[in-house]
């Protein structure tokens, strides 16, 4: 029997605890690599937290749970219609996406199926897919009413004409503003400099209203070097020497032990180290 088939078998009462799990009230889901491929897998300690919840208490068509006992029965109930099933981990494994890297744990099945706080459990279940089902009738809806406009009632056919042009109206006048402000720009930077923009904040990445607030401005740019001005204002230069020594040279630090390996900096001690942080077990 495959996986699928043990699912479908699986009575209403069951399937609202497992629904329940792979919500957003389920366990914390880890990463692994499972055959190659990655999947979520959790603790049973979690799954056990996530039944003794209030959130759960509050699931209709549910077995009620009371105690720590009666959840770890309960899922030794759920695990037999292979909804999740018990793995083994292995040693890390670094997964690469884009720029970012991950750790994960490499998975094993386990051939003893039982369940135990202390052990972990693999997901071969993505939930509830009324969404992913929804959406697809939406876009099967979208696309046929897009094939059959020329059958469209009159009045709804220049409704979205008017619309349309609309949309176009307001894309042509967001470049008719960049273009005349550009040209303001360019005449107050020779009357008037140095110059000024209207809607200094078209183009930047704020909200729709806020781009339109100030009206105009000037075209100042800000200044930089801050942290020279408070050194000079401190009596100090920027490399850390006073103006009044000699040659702008700082005074020597002394050195305590230098011959020691706690002087010398992190390279001259073999190189960097790598820190490993341990993998939580809650």
């Amino acid at each position: 029997m495959s996986l699928l088939d043990q699912q479908n078998a699986a009575p209403p009462e069951i399937r609202a605890v497992v629904n329940f799990l792979r919500g957003k009230n389920g366990p914390k889901l880890r990463t692994g690599v499972l055959n190659g491929k990655r999947i979520d897998y959790f603790k049973g300690s979690g799954a056990v937290k996530s039944l003794l919840t209030p959130a759960y208490a509050k699931l209709k068509n549910a077995p009620k749970v009371t105690s720590e006992q009666e959840a770890v029965q309960l899922l030794s109930q759920t695990i037999r219609f292979a909804f999740f099933l018990r793995v083994d981990r292995g040693e890390s494994l670094t997964l690469t996406s884009g720029q970012t890297k991950t750790k994960a744990k490499n998975l094993n099945i386990n051939q003893m199926q039982m369940f135990e706080p202390e052990m972990y459990f693999a997901w071969f279940y993505e939930g509830s897919q009324w969404t992913t089902y929804l959406g697809g009738v939406i876009m099967v809806i979208v696309l046929l009413a897009g094939v059959m406009f020329p059958l469209w009632p009159p009045m709804f056919r220049q409704g979205v004409s008017y619309l349309s042009m609309g949309v176009l109206g307001l894309i042509g006048l967001f470049f008719v503003i960049a273009i005349l402000r550009l040209i303001f720009w360019l005449i107050t930077i020779v009357v008037v400099p140095p110059g000024i923009w209207i809607f200094p904040q078209l183009f930047a990445d704020v909200g729709f209203v806020d781009s339109f607030i100030p009206v105009w401005d000037w075209d100042i740019k800000k200044k930089k070097g801050k942290k020279e001005g408070k050194s000079k204002k401190s009596g100090k230069k920027s490399d850390g020497s006073r103006p009044d020594s000699p040659e702008g040279l700082a005074p020597p630090k002394m050195v305590v032990g230098s011959d020691s390996d706690t002087s010398r900096p992190p390279s001259a001690r073999g190189g960097p180290t790598i820190e490993e942080v341990p993998d939580e077990d809650d």
